[in-house]
Parts: structure tokens; sequence; C-alpha cells
């Protein structure tokens, strides 16, 4: 069954004209809402574990962990080259010569074709992204901003550590350095309505991004939020529940937009809830379907009125209207 979105391993295809994955790098970094920076305690949901395998493993260095994943991609895929993805932490937290050195590793691999870089809005200082410019001059570089939500209450529950407006200025100053820029999102955050979810669809199609990594909340062990969940105060959305909160953002998105990923994933060890997450190949089997049965494609309901290049702050908390 073909997709109805444009999904991340069809676009490196095209961009690369070979089969082109993603191996995940964990270079040490830590975050400035953990180390004291910008606060400590990190994110409620956020435990790097969880989503990171080379943090669950013997630390190596980044060739040696690139080294060490390349054998399971061309098994399971038959990849052909690949992206070195700076995953766990924020990776843009440090000095520049470290950063250039550690970037620099990752690189030197024969069969490194371009970069992606996790990192947060407040997380870019100038030299930083002048750093990334020079890259981009010589491979693709992705850039991963988390954002989560548009909504101010939901980030001050996550403990974000940031407000949408050094999002929209991050986003900003990106522009005019040759980086791919996408954004994290998480639907189901405890508190936001469909059409809350739909206001964070609305502001990113307006945008001038490329991608959008779309996750479900979901429960990890030894997190604050596990605590909220067994204490009955988080609930996590049902499968079907989330399928259609995916679709409609879809809908929602530019069609000219990668979907670098459609849910969010953790080890059944660390896994509190839900127990579906466990099932990435069933969920992507559902949202095809939905999409099927809703005769609809990727950026449907994407009207000119989501198409504003940039967006004030009072714009960002408009309520999403449904689409007509």
């Amino acid at each position: 069954m073909p997709r109805a979105y444009s999904y991340l391993s069809r676009h490196l295809r095209e961009r690369f004209g070979r089969n082109v994955r993603v191996a995940t790098i964990d270079a040490g970094f830590t975050c400035p809402n953990v180390d004291g920076t910008i606060t400590t305690g990190g994110c409620v949901y956020c435990d790097n574990r969880s989503f990171s395998p080379n943090r669950r493993l013997p630390r190596a260095n980044v060739y040696e962990q690139i080294e060490r994943s390349l054998p399971k991609l061309r098994g399971r895929y038959g990849a052909e080259a690949f992206i070195a993805y700076f995953q766990a932490g924020t990776n843009t937290h440090a000095p520049v010569e470290k950063l250039r050195r550690l970037y620099d590793q990752a690189l030197a691999h024969s069969e490194i074709v371009g970069l992606a870089i996790g990192t947060r809005p407040d997380s870019l200082p100038e030299p930083v992204l002048q750093l990334l410019e020079e890259y981009a001059q010589r491979v693709p570089v992705y850039l991963e901003l988390g954002l989560q939500t548009i909504h101010e209450r939901s980030l001050a529950w996550m403990n974000r550590g940031h407000g949408v407006a050094e999002f929209l200025d991050a986003v900003d100053r990106c522009q005019g350095r040759g980086l791919d820029l996408s954004v994290h999102v998480i639907l189901g955050l405890p508190g936001e309505t469909r059409d809350d979810m739909m206001a964070t669809a609305d502001v990113l199609a307006g945008l001038p991004i490329q991608g959008v990594k779309i996750h479900n909340l979901y429960v990890v062990k030894g997190t604050p939020l596990e605590t909220q969940y067994l204490a009955g105060q988080v609930r996590t959305l049902d499968r079907e529940e989330y399928v259609g909160l995916v679709v409609d953002f879809l809908e929602r998105t530019p069609d000219d937009r990668v979907i670098h990923r459609v849910t969010g994933e953790a080890p059944p060890e660390y896994l509190v809830a839900p127990e579906w997450a466990l099932d990435k190949d069933a969920l992507l089997i559902a949202i095809d379907r939905e999409f099927q049965q809703r005769g609809t494609r990727q950026g449907q309901f994407c009207s000119p009125r989501h198409l504003r290049r940039r967006w004030a702050l009072p714009l960002a908390a408009e309520p999403a209207q449904p689409p007509q």
C-alpha cells in the first residue's frame, strides 16, 4: 500500500540516488535542561536510554559507534550509505571546537554522506550556527529542533525550559544557512485537545521548515512522567485515537515537508505505557489504512491561511479551525 505522506527513507533515496539510512550516535552530550545551564531535572518524559540505543551500550567514540551500527543497517535495510545522527542529549551544547571534533569524527567515515543533529531551540548561539552552515556547504545537514507543542502551558508542564518565543527565534536564525530544518512534536500531551494539537500543526505549516518528526506521548520507567501516570494523573492515547490524530496532523502539513517519524519507540524493558507503542509495524499499517479510508493525503487540508511565511506570537496562539 503506497503511503500518503512523504516519509524519510523515500526522501533520502530521492536525494542521494541510493538507499541511505540513519546511524544513531551518542556523543556523550548532556542537556542545558539537566546540567543547570537553564535548570535541572530535564523534561518530564525523558530518559535518553529509552530512545538512544548507544546510550544503553558501553561508551565508544563516534567512529567506533558508526562501525558498530552499519552492519545491522546493511543487513536489515540493504543500506548503501548513511547519515550520522547525533541523537542523545543536546548535540550543540558544547564549545564550537568540541562540536567540530565530534562532527569531523563522523564525517571521517567513508560511508557517511551527511549529518543529522538533534538539539533545542535555546542551544543555537551564533558561533554554532556558523559552524553548522560551514558543514552544510560540504554535506547535507539535517538540524532537528525539539519543540513538542506551541502551547506554553504544556511546555511548562513538561519542564521544557524554553517557550515558543525561543523556538520561533531559532527557526528565524537558521534561515539562509543551507540547513534542512525539522521540528519534533508530541501528540497526546495532558490537557491538550484535538484543536490544540491541530493549532501546533497549523503554526508549523506556516514556518520555513523542511520536516516534522511526530511522537506519541509514551511513559518510560524512572521518569517523573511514570510517577504521574501510575498516580492516575496522566493518561496515554489508545492506538485508534493516536492514528486519527496523526492523520489529522499530516492532512494539515504541507506536502513538501518530509515526515521523519510518526511514532515514538522505547524498548520493552523501559516502556510503561502504552503497550501498542511496541508494535511499530502495526501502527504504520493502521495509519496507511486510515488515509486510505479517508481518501486523503498529506497536505489535503493545508489552506493558504496556514501557509503564512511568518507567525507572530499572537498568531501562534490562535485556536485551530477544523478544515471545512
